[in-house]
């Protein structure tokens, strides 16, 4: 039986092979049979199987007590993202060299963060800079497909929301670690449950205000609905009062009906959610239409990489960042969806154990806080391709093409893996 950091390096091994097999199978493909030599490979390509061999040496002198999965698990995601984007012929080049920083982002996360729990000195510096970069669209944004997500900094786009995930939950982290007490003492019984007092229902208040307010002047229906679903799951985790969940999901709920009432770009999404496909697909409905249709044609095994339908038309918008995961499982079938689904919930797992054994409360709240968010936003964005929720337009982690998206997902897989170190 294969032991210790030994699993890791099987994982990276199998990644490696899956990445350079899916190369192979996708340009011969688009080349008409004709497989590109392995020595005619630009230096990027190369430089990732080694980067991932490196981490995992790095990983070996610098960090043994680190998680042993949950790198491979991570760059198993993002391999499937880089082997769809080459048969999309869209960004793959790019993308590669976002995810080898992210690779390197994340080791250097675990290395020099050899005592995670002194991020708690930060809260209210990260809780700041975590608002700042969530509100700042609303004054410096660019609107790209009908929200205001993005910022242009010397020619570079990104969203802000993406870092601004991370600062927060290491905000809520600390200041839940230090409040809890407060939060789940005293109440009245009512409906079979405790009720806390009116006032500490403030800070759930004040979060369902910021999450409305991105919704309302940015019209990021996405990032507003993973915020406060972070701050709600880990506000529950601290106090263990289902009195929190229930006002909270009344809140959203209240949010949601006047956001539909108020907001035709909310409304639209909606509509398009709750109506069957109508028989003209040219409008709104477009997108997801399509998403469904390749969903169907992957069948099983999937039509084989580089041989999807969606790929090779390129027809449907965003398909390389809300929509990759119909492309993929176009191409890899219901057994290539179904293995991204069951790795998310591996991450989710790992984070969750990482928490169990992280040694304090601080710890432990911002390993499921970065967990809660990788599987919240994977959900989300699933659901909505699928139809089963209405469409909110976040990338899938670590897979849809974006580099601020994989960098702060590499960095977040750095945050549990210094965390995990406790366990």
């Amino acid at each position: 039986m294969i032991r210790g950091r030994g699993q890791e390096l099987v994982g990276m091994l199998f990644v490696i092979t899956i990445f350079f097999v899916g190369l192979a199978l996708t340009e011969a493909t688009k080349t008409a049979g004709t497989v590109t030599p392995l020595i005619s490979l630009p230096p990027a390509v190369l430089a990732f199987p080694a980067l991932l061999l490196a981490a995992h040496v790095a990983l070996r002198l610098g960090a043994e007590q680190a998680d042993r999965l949950i790198l491979p698990l991570g760059a198993f995601l993002s391999t499937m993202g880089l082997l769809t984007l080459n048969s999309l012929n869209l960004s793959f080049a790019d993308q590669l060299i976002w995810i080898e920083l992210g690779l390197i982002g994340a080791v250097g996360t675990v290395l020099v963060l050899r005592n995670p729990e002194r991020l708690s000195e930060f809260k209210y510096l990260s809780g700041a800079l975590g608002v700042a970069l969530l509100l700042a669209p609303i004054f410096f944004g660019t609107v790209r497909g009908g929200s205001k997500l993005w910022l242009v900094v010397g020619g570079y786009s990104f969203q802000p929301a993406e870092p601004a995930k991370i600062l927060l939950a290491i905000f809520l982290a600390a200041y839940l670690a230090e409040k809890k007490e407060v939060l789940s003492a005293g109440g009245r019984a009512f409906l079979g449950t405790t009720w806390p007092r009116a006032r500490h229902f403030g800070p759930l208040i004040v979060t369902w205000l910021l999450s409305l307010s991105i919704l309302i002047l940015e019209r990021d229906l996405g990032s507003s609905l993973i915020f406060f679903s972070l701050f709600l799951t880990m506000l529950y985790v601290a106090t263990g009062r289902v009195a929190f969940i229930a006002v909270g999901l009344a809140l959203f709920g209240a949010g949601a009906a006047l956001a539909y009432r108020l907001f035709s770009h909310v409304a639209a999404r909606i509509d398009v959610w709750s109506a069957p496909l109508p028989d003209d697909i040219s409008g709104s409905v477009y997108q997801v239409a399509q998403s469904l249709f390749a969903l169907e044609a992957g069948g099983l095994s999937g039509a084989g990489l580089g041989n999807g339908v969606l790929g090779r038309a390129i027809s449907m918008p965003a398909v390389h960042t809300d929509f990759i995961f119909s492309a993929l499982a176009e191409e890899t079938g219901l057994l290539g969806a179904a293995a991204i689904l069951i790795v998310y919930l591996l991450i989710f797992a790992r984070g969750i154990h990482a928490a169990l054994g992280a040694g304090n409360d601080f710890l432990a709240l911002l390993a499921v806080g970065l967990a809660t968010v990788t599987i919240i936003q994977a959900v989300v964005i699933i659901g909505g391709v699928i139809k089963a929720i209405p469409l909110t337009g976040v990338t899938l982690p670590l897979v849809s093409y974006g580099g601020s998206s994989v960098v702060s997902s590499f960095l977040m897989l750095g945050l549990l893996l210094a965390i995990s170190r406790r366990a």
